[in-house]
This record gives structure tokens, C-alpha cells and sequence, in this order.
């Protein structure tokens, strides 16, 4: 008999966090759902469905992420499952990006995913079994689009911590997996889910500006299916030995093998550089 889990969920307002809580719920489970504003709209969506919390929080805000964990623990008694899926897009050249715009990226992206782990850890640890998902992106494996590649960064840093994470943590019984989405039908393609640097530069207009102008065309036409996506998690939040790194979607898969043939052909190409630093 399949045993009843406990899902805390991050950014559940919409897009993959509001498939995988849905889905999470339709599977028999429990599930504490983070949201930054109108708690109420999500409560109406999901406490139909089963056995909800809704937490409002700003995963920034390392008090507000305690204090979540411990409603959860609190209401729940445990947490099993961990999706760190809370992040937005930033689309500007390197040059265009003003500190304060990357710094904003990174508070949410990474460090407020650290604040969530932070605070779950603990718990997981003293009951000795969890999975942590973070949510990475096909991007963090393949930085191919202009002015996408500070956002790409931060996925790149997903999965490096996903990776320190789970040998850190396998002696506890706690599974890590980096999930990498492809493009999914979700509303991170519009203006309301990315934000655009507020400097523009003409230089950038034969490289980012296509983006720009892809992006807008793009939303509503991604090739992913959300449920199906959220489906996997479920998959891999119930398997035995899960993965630690798991692209989804054709084009994620694709990202990924270009990726270690890309690397694999510069390491031929400059190997006897490479190897002639010995003493």
C-alpha cells in the first residue's frame, strides 16, 4: 500500500507548482502550498481537492520560510517531499542586467531556494527519509537563448547544489533530484512571469532583441504539458532510487546530450593542453 506523503510546495500560485500541488492531492496526499500573495485565491482552488495548508511567504525572506515550515510541521506533522519550484525569469544582455536586477534574481532562484532547504532539512533529518526537487531548467544545462543567460545561471547553480546536496544528505535516508524542464505551456513565456532589464541597449538588438520578440510569440505555444509534468514528479517522488538529475520534455533531453557533446568535443580538441600542466 502506497504510504501517504507529505508535499511542501513553493511557488504554487500558478504554473508547475499549481499542477504538482493538484496532482500531489489527487494522489491521496497532503500538501502545504506556498504562495507570495492571495492565499485565499489558492485555498479556493485546492483545499476542494484534499488535505491543504496554504502558506503565504517570500522565499527571500529567511523568518517567513521558518515560520512556514513550522505551520507545516505543525498541521501535517512531517514533510516527505520538498519541491523547490518558486523562481521567475530575467531577460537581458549581461551588459543591460543592473546589479540590483541580478541581485533580485538570485534572492529568489537561489538563495530563497537555500532558505526553503535550510529550514526543511532539519526535520527531514530527524525522521530520517525526504526527497528534495528542485526545479532547475533546461537552460541550467545549455545556456542557448540571449539574454537568458543570468537566468541560466541560476539554474546552472540548481543543479550544483542539488549535486553537493545529495552527498551530503544520502547517509540520512533524504533523496535529491534536479528536475530541468523544457519549454512547458505555463505562463513563464509572459510579460507577467519574466522580468525584462530596465536598460535596453541598441547593440543587443540583433541577438537579445530576437529573444524579446520570441518570447512574446512563444507563450501559449510552449510543446510541454504541465500535468504531465507535475505526473513525472509524482513518478519520482514515489520511486525507490530517483534520479539526481532529470531532464523533462523532448527539448530539455535534447539540451542535455548537446551539452556533454559539446564538452566532450572541446575536451578532445584541447586535451593535450589540458594535460600538459603537470610537474
Amino acid at each position: 500500500m502506497k504510504k501517504q506523503k507529505v508535499w511542501f510546495i513553493t511557488g504554487a500560485s500558478k504554473g508547475f507548482g499549481l499542477e504538482i500541488a493538484k496532482a500531489a492531492l489527487a494522489a491521496g496526499d497532503k500538501v502545504a502550498a506556498t504562495v507570495r500573495s492571495n492565499a485565499d485565491g489558492l485555498r479556493s482552488v485546492l483545499s476542494p481537492a484534499g488535505d491543504v495548508l496554504v502558506v503565504t511567504l517570500d522565499v527571500s525572506k529567511e523568518n517567513q520560510v521558518r515560520k512556514g515550515v513550522e505551520d507545516a510541521i505543525a498541521q501535517f506533522g512531517r514533510i516527505d517531499v520538498l519541491v523547490n519550484n518558486a523562481g521567475y525569469g530575467l531577460l537581458g544582455a549581461t551588459e543591460e542586467v543592473s546589479d540590483a536586477e541580478v541581485k533580485r534574481q538570485y534572492d529568489t532562484n537561489v538563495f530563497g531556494l537555500l532558505n526553503v532547504t535550510r529550514a526543511v532539512l532539519p526535520h527531514m533529518r530527524s525522521q530520517h527519509s525526504g526527497h528534495i526537487i528542485n526545479i532547475a531548467s533546461f537552460l541550467g544545462y545549455l545556456a542557448s537563448l540571449p539574454g537568458l543567460g543570468l537566468y541560466s545561471s541560476t539554474k546552472f547553480a540548481v543543479e550544483g547544489i542539488s549535486e553537493g546536496l545529495a552527498l551530503e544528505v544520502q547517509s540520512f535516508g533524504i533523496k535529491v533530484t534536479s528536475a530541468a524542464p523544457g519549454l512547458f505551456n505555463t505562463d513563464f513565456a509572459s510579460t507577467n512571469s519574466y522580468q525584462s532589464s530596465a536598460i535596453i541597449l541598441d547593440a543587443y538588438k540583433g541577438s537579445v532583441g530576437g529573444v524579446r520578440t520570441g518570447l512574446g510569440q512563444l507563450h501559449g505555444n510552449q510543446p510541454g504539458d504541465p500535468a504531465k509534468l507535475a505526473q513525472v514528479i509524482i513518478k519520482v517522488a514515489n520511486a525507490e532510487n530517483p534520479p539526481l538529475h532529470l531532464p523533462i520534455g523532448k527539448d530539455s533531453v535534447a539540451a542535455f546530450r548537446k551539452k556533454t557533446d559539446q564538452m566532450q568535443k572541446e575536451i578532445a580538441e584541447w586535451e593535450a593542453v589540458s594535460v600538459s600542466t603537470d610537474r
